[in-house]
């Protein structure tokens, strides 16, 4: 699996089709999730970064799994 850090912006985890989150099921191939604290949908990204400021390099995480 891969997660993206885009750079100024949110992790994109790749969820496969579908994520549960707290008990409910979303059917989006990936989620954005914040990384600058300011998202008003925490744990998922709403663009708040942008009028942050905020500023970070991308990065690819590649995970093992199994």
């Amino acid at each position: 699996m891969k997660i993206t850090a885009t750079q100024d912006g949110p992790y994109l985890v790749p969820t496969g089709g579908k994520a549960r989150v707290n008990g409910e099921v979303l059917e989006k191939a990936q989620v954005a999730l914040c990384r600058c604290g300011h998202s008003q949908s925490k744990p998922f990204c709403d663009g708040s970064h942008k009028a942050a400021g905020f500023t970070a390099p991308a990065v690819e995480i590649e995970l093992e799994l199994g």
